[in-house]
């Protein structure tokens, strides 16, 4: 299983982006993860099989779905702050959502997400 990631960039502040996890495999639950400047990796948010989802930073500005035509699980953010900024990861495991990174065999590698203006 291979993932990429893609869709990232330099937005302002307020502005949307959508990031797009693609990969040759999605069983199980696909996560989304941040790593902001000097701070650990966390979690953002994860869709399992059955297109149950779960968010870890509150579901307000975050939206995952996924497109299992097109082996793809989105990330929609909108209200983008400075604070988002950071390198975003898709990950999966092989069973049920998680918020914890050890929990995630594997990894793409990442995307750059900039907030500024």
């Amino acid at each position: 299983v291979q993932l990429v990631e893609t869709g990232g960039g330099l937005v302002q502040p307020g502005g949307s982006l959508r990031l797009s996890c693609t990969g040759s495999g999605f069983s199980g639950g696909i996560g989304w993860f941040r790593r902001a400047p000097g701070k650990e990796r966390e979690a953002v948010a994860c869709i399992n099989s059955s297109d149950r989802t779960s968010y870890y930073l509150g579901k307000e500005r975050f939206t995952i779905s996924r497109d299992n035509a097109n082996k793809t699980v989105y990330l929609q953010m909108s209200d983008l702050a400075p604070e988002d900024t950071g390198v975003y990861y898709c990950a999966r495991r092989s069973y049920l959502c998680s918020p914890t990174v050890t929990a995630y065999t594997t990894w793409g590698q990442g995307t750059q997400v900039t907030v500024s203006s």
